[in-house]
């Protein structure tokens, strides 16, 4: 285990949040579950078929279990979906019928403030995840885009913090504009320091550095940290660079030797969702890094999307990380 997870799971355990699993049919959520109620990292709900939930087999033992089909929520969760969807046409009957739907069931949850977070996406796609999730929880205040990262922690590795990086955004913006890229960014900076805790060293990833190549692509990244630079002056960002200048400082001194960011970079902000998903599993993969996402940025509340091929061990790390998130927002909300 990372020391990266191991941090997660003592800041998750020091101030216990609430977290909704709607994917109780799914066994590695289930798995999951039972990690994270046997090492007391957060309050589970979890959604489905309670008797086969039940007859997994899985210690769940102080889970709320509940099953939207038939739940005694289900008349208030109606009468809240169509309250906030009434304007885009929704009615009633359609209310009352969405919120069968574990997603959207799950989401309301959070919404009601009967959950601090929820984690999905084990067995549905990312559109299903994120559509209620942005329909009734909405951007938060101040963000112009719903984005995503992984936190990859590369074993044996100099590079970064000690291997550990954000890559950012590997699951949603297809092709951001210049705008769209410095937005990422910002934010991506932004969830660096509440989950590492240390300074942003944020870098915009192109295939040029500093003006090596001259075509469309790179004048986006160069146009891109322009404008994120114009958003927070504060941070150390830069670009366009290579991934090696980026990282390396040798390779950083030699072909930016005048930028406060080349070769220490632990922020990577990849030009599109190509680049950035291709990168990530080919780090995971090549690397045996762990790789803890997609973890979502930009949304009111902390709902996060995990992969498909996901494992256990995975779904546990985006639980903790979901329970700092929580407890991040909780923090910015007092003051």
């Amino acid at each position: 285990m990372s020391s990266f997870l191991d941090t997660m799971l003592e800041r998750a355990k020091a101030d216990k949040q609430t977290i909704v699993l709607p994917e109780g049919d799914d066994p590695r959520t289930l798995e999951a579950a039972e990690t994270i109620l046997a090492q007391g990292v957060a309050n589970l709900i979890i959604l489905g078929n309670v008797a086969a939930i039940k007859e997994s087999g899985r210690a769940l033992d102080g889970a709320t279990l509940i099953d939207p089909q038939d739940s005694d929520l289900h008349d208030e969760f109606a009468n809240t979906l169509y309250e906030l969807r009434k304007h885009k046409g929704m009615t009633l009957e359609q209310a009352a019928e969405k919120v069968r739907d574990v997603l959207f069931f799950g989401v309301l949850m959070v919404k009601t403030g009967r959950a601090d977070g929820m984690v999905s996406g084990a067995c549905h796609s990312t559109g299903d995840v994120l559509r209620p999730s942005l329909q009734i929880l909405k951007t938060a205040p101040g963000v112009k885009l719903v984005s995503s990262f992984f936190i990859m922690v590369v074993p044996n590795c100099e590079y970064g913090q000690n291997g550990t990086f954000l890559f950012s955004d590997c699951g949603l913006e297809i092709q951001p504009d210049a705008e769209k890229l410095a937005h990422i960014a910002v934010n991506s900076a932004q969830s660096w320091k509440t989950l590492i805790g240390t300074e942003p060293v944020v870098a915009m990833l192109s295939h040029s550095t500093y003006g090596s190549a001259k075509n469309d692509d790179a004048n986006k990244v160069v146009e891109a940290a322009a404008i994120a630079h114009e958003l927070a002056p504060e941070l150390a960002l830069d670009g366009e660079l290579q991934a090696d200048a980026a990282m390396v400082p040798s390779v950083g001194a030699s072909k930016a030797p005048d930028s406060k960011v080349a070769g220490k970079a632990n922020c990577l902000i990849f030009p599109d969702l190509d680049a950035g998903n291709i990168g990530y599993k080919l780090v995971q993969r090549l690397a045996h890094a762990e790789a803890f996402g997609p973890v979502t940025q930009g949304i009111a509340a902390p709902v996060n999307d995990l992969s498909r091929g996901c494992s256990a061990h995975d779904i546990v790390g985006v639980i903790a990380i979901t329970c700092v998130q929580a407890q991040a927002k909780k923090a910015a909300d007092a003051q």
